[in-house]
């Protein structure tokens, strides 16, 4: 959607969706990619899985890669920023101009 593309991405809790609900905000284009794109899947083949609970959502956290390269390929915008985390980002992370990697350290949660 942009004709620069940034990916947010981070651990749980690092303040991705906070990043781009402020970036939105701002006037930036943004897109929620955990509310937008994911899905629970096969990390190996990308198939859609049911029923995945606890801990395993994480692992089988997948962002629809089609709906990427679509909102990539479409660029009205002059820059569009992807926030959230997937586990098959290595199938899309070529796509973007630049990823910004969000980390809490240590000392600040105490």
């Amino acid at each position: 959607m942009g004709r620069r593309n940034f990916l947010i991405e981070g651990g749980s809790g690092t303040g991705k969706t906070s990043v781009c609900e402020e970036l939105a905000r701002r006037g930036y284009h943004a897109v929620h990619g955990d509310r937008e794109l994911a899905y629970q899947g096969d990390p190996e083949t990308g198939a859609p899985m049911e029923d995945v609970t606890g801990l395993a959502v994480h692992d089988h956290h997948l962002w629809r890669v089609d709906k990427v390269k679509v909102l990539v390929a479409d660029q009205r915008e002059a820059v569009t920023f992807f926030c959230g985390g997937s586990r098959n980002f290595t199938e899309f992370i070529a796509l973007f101009n630049g990823v910004f990697v969000l980390e809490v350290d240590t000392a600040s949660c105490r």
